[in-house]
């Protein structure tokens, strides 16, 4: 994002940031990318053109990583030979063509070609590459003597498992320290699903060729991906949307999260404009969530925050978000929030978020929140009590958004969590199921909408894998959508929470990433990201 007003930005220059933004966001299976690539194709694009840049692409982002210097480099050790992974597909072709773009450029560059039968052009550089003087391996086990190998045994069109020979090649180069970049995904995972073939790379880097990959994205592909980055070779938009139409899943970005939240405000608003949003929960036993949930919403500048907790609470509640109505609840013997009182009329709000800490010995609250005409954030013991409920929630005339970690899901959803299904997929079943807007958390978030679209979260940190820090996060959902009452605000919501987990742990390490903390930085972590966005 340019530091000038857009305006006084050139035309051609918006218009590519512009394409640079929401090519960032469109996720592509294997058989919508292998059409994408036929209509490129089709239209008069060479595929040896396209494979000349793809791989003098690659070779640049690869000398910016392992700059050729003998006396160090950024990884802090001598980089004097690359050895080179080529597979028998298009996938190895571009692999060859980074081999001699290397070498011409001063790498001591070694290939191996486990499998000899390719296709013609794959075949056709290989022979080229020979003529160069290249050296041929002649056992795969010799990478392992490389200070850096590339990739480029299998791309996206893998669907049998790896096994035999080419097995213990890759587990061997999985047994050594040595960096290894993959060229589109690591060869051995399901593009789709992020599932391990047999086996498969563990690579330090993926450069993700043209659109993202759908099973870079998934929580299982994570021991394998290592630092992804995508490499642009310019797909026209046009071919992008005539095989997608409108996408069904999207990448969330600083972008695409930055525009949904309320960073301006009108001047002539006040604080009835800026959305009210009541919190719901706490108890003896779990005090402190009702506290972090409050927290999280205050960070997001939600005009009233009134909260609701049991009567033995409100002092100490008001003594921590002293700004908050505080409303004390009559409460069980054991410390838990019986029911709302009557004179609490829930349709005054733009926004109920109910659950954290509230415990699951009373069930009536649920059944008071369900039955107002007021958008609804539910999380934690919420979702229990609701897994036990009757199906008369489903379909809400107003938005209703669950917010389960996988645990909560399958009781929620057990015909839909099924280990055949990527996490998009059964977010986006439940959420047509059920005619709610389904979170399902994990290493990579997902957020499915009533029409079926999914928004995934591709940047998290396991810094947030602490009990309370989803308290935190279903504070910012309350209070943005309270303000917004767009869906697009839930993802922005999951988008600011793991960016501030992020922020403060690079600062204190992930052992510092504590709910409190968390809650504190939420809005310096933004000041950060939009510093960062102006000056780029």
């Amino acid at each position: 994002m340019s530091a000038f007003p857009s305006h006084h930005i050139p035309r051609w220059q918006q218009r590519v940031q512009s394409r640079k933004t929401r090519l960032q966001q469109f996720v592509v299976t294997a058989q919508q990318m292998q059409a994408i690539e036929s209509r490129i194709f089709a239209s008069g694009m060479p595929v040896a053109a396209l494979m000349e840049k793809v791989g003098g692409l690659i070779a640049r982002r690869i000398q910016a990583l392992y700059p050729c210097d003998d006396r160090r480099s950024v990884v802090g050790h001598r980089i004097s030979q690359i050895g080179v992974l080529v597979g028998p597909g298009h996938n190895g072709g571009d692999a060859l063509v980074v081999a001699r773009e290397l070498f011409s450029r001063g790498y001591r560059v070694n290939v191996f070609r486990p499998l000899t039968k390719a296709k013609s052009l794959t075949q056709d550089h290989f022979q080229y590459l020979q003529s160069l003087g290249i050296p041929v391996l002649e056992n795969g086990l010799a990478l392992a003597n490389q200070d850096v190998i590339v990739d480029g045994l299998f791309g996206f069109g893998l669907e049998r498992p790896i096994e035999g020979e080419l097995k213990t090649l890759l587990d061997h180069i999985n047994s050594v320290s040595v960096p290894v970049v993959s060229i589109d995904i690591p060869s051995g995972l399901h593009c789709d699903t992020g599932q391990v073939l047999g086996t498969a790379i563990q690579a330090t880097h993926t450069l993700c060729l043209g659109l993202w990959k759908s099973g870079l994205l998934q929580d299982s592909a994570l021991d394998y991906v290592g630092q992804a980055s995508l490499i642009d070779f310019d797909i026209p938009l046009k071919d992008i949307e005539a095989v997608l139409g409108t996408p069904d899943m999207l990448r969330i970005t600083s972008q695409s999260a930055l525009s949904q939240l309320p960073l301006k405000r009108p001047p002539d608003t006040h604080k009835y404009r800026q959305g009210h949003a009541l919190l719901i929960g706490g108890s003896q036993r779990y005090a402190g969530s009702i506290v972090l949930v409050a927290r999280g919403a205050r960070a997001t500048g939600v005009g009233m925050l009134s909260i609701a907790v049991p009567q033995s609470l409100k002092s100490w509640v008001v003594s921590q978000v002293p700004e908050a109505l505080v409303i004390g609840c009559p409460e069980t013997d054991a410390g838990a929030i019986s029911h709302l009182p009557a004179e609490l009329l829930l349709e005054q709000f733009d926004a109920v978020a109910y659950g954290p800490g509230v415990t699951t010995e009373a069930s009536i609250v649920l059944q008071q929140v369900l039955e107002s005409q007021c958008p609804l954030v539910l999380d934690a013991d919420a979702l229990s009590l609701l897994a036990q409920a009757e199906s008369t929630w489903h379909h809400r005339s107003v938005p209703i958004i669950l917010t389960p970690h996988p645990g909560e899901f399958r009781r929620l959803f057990p015909d839909f969590a099924q280990a055949s299904l990527t996490k998009a997929e059964m977010a986006r079943r439940a959420a047509q199921e059920v005619g709610a807007i389904v979170l399902l958390k994990g290493a990579r978030t997902v957020i499915a909408d009533l029409d079926g679209s999914v928004l995934v979260n591709p940047e998290s940190t396991p810094a947030l894998a602490r009990g309370g820090s989803g308290d935190v996060l279903t504070g910012l959902i309350g209070g943005l959508f309270a303000q917004t009452q767009k869906s697009e605000a839930v993802g922005a919501a999951v988008w600011w929470h793991a960016q501030a987990g992020r922020f403060v742990a690079q600062a204190a390490t992930e052992m510092g990433v504590d709910p409190m903390t968390l809650s504190e930085q939420l809005l310096p972590a933004l000041q950060s990201i939009l510093q960062a966005e102006a000056s780029s």
